[in-house]
């Protein structure tokens, strides 16, 4: 693994609401490689979204520091804050996000057009991060016209196009069937594996944290667990023994 690309320095976020106080963070300390894959696990309430918006640039700490790629981003202005988010984190929902009156190709393209990305570049790119995920053929399809796993697929295409360092997906398979779950996971596995990026993944299912190679559990605001995955599982090597259109559990 290389040097922390993330560093959480005694990380802390109140949210308040007239006289009242929500701590959602209460002093977190953490540091995540450059080329790890991380789990973020935790019950409703716990944190993990927070410290995902957080570590996304989505959101500022209340008090503490968080240091990506060693620069103190809690600094910065929201411009600053906006650019990084689009050059250097690629972020992955659960809704998958998609603008429906907009092609996959459109879709994933959305971060080049605010990168200002000439038009024939943003499609040639966009085409590329398509086929890295396994939709050549869908480029010209409609959300409406794709299955949720193939619309997630799109999700992680757009996620990939800016070339980011670190890829942030929050709940990533909370919508979609078993057999769709270990393939999106496949992609993460195989994206960490051959690009060698730092992937981040808030789950509440163990099943899929299983598949990182580190599991950080969070619960009332507070890591309480950070534990290596000695033997994570493989997505692609399970996909065969998975029935198509099996429900979850």
């Amino acid at each position: 693994m290389g040097a922390p690309v993330i560093q959480l320095q005694g990380v802390t976020r109140i949210y308040a609401s007239g006289e009242n106080r929500v701590h959602a963070l209460r002093g977190i300390d953490l540091e995540i490689a450059a080329g790890e894959m991380v789990a973020v696990m935790g019950a409703s309430g716990s944190g993990k979204s927070t410290l995902m918006h957080i570590l996304g640039c989505l959101d500022k700490p209340t008090s503490g520091r968080y240091l990506l790629h060693g620069q103190d981003v809690t600094r910065l202005a929201p411009d600053q804050l906006a650019y990084i988010r689009n050059r250097q984190i690629g972020f992955v929902f659960q809704s998958f996000n998609l603008i429906g009156n907009m092609t996959a190709w459109e879709n994933v393209a959305l971060p080049l057009i605010y990168a200002g990305v000439p038009r024939r570049e943003m499609q040639a790119r966009a085409l590329t991060a398509l086929r890295q995920v396994g939709l050549e053929g869908r480029e010209n399809h409609l959300p409406s016209q794709l299955s949720g796993g193939q619309q997630q697929r799109v999700a992680i295409a757009r996620a990939l196009v800016n070339d980011p360092a670190i890829i942030l997906a929050d709940e990533p398979t909370g919508a979609l069937d078993t057999r769709t779950s270990v393939e999106v996971m496949a992609i993460f596995q195989r994206l960490h594996r051959e690009r060698g990026l730092t992937v981040v993944i808030v789950t509440h299912e163990p099943d899929i944290a299983a598949y990182c190679r580190r599991l950080v559990r969070v619960r009332d605001g507070l890591i309480v667990a950070d534990e290596v995955i000695e033997q994570p599982r493989q997505a692609e090597k399970e996909l065969a023994a998975v029935p198509a259109g099996e429900g979850k559990g």
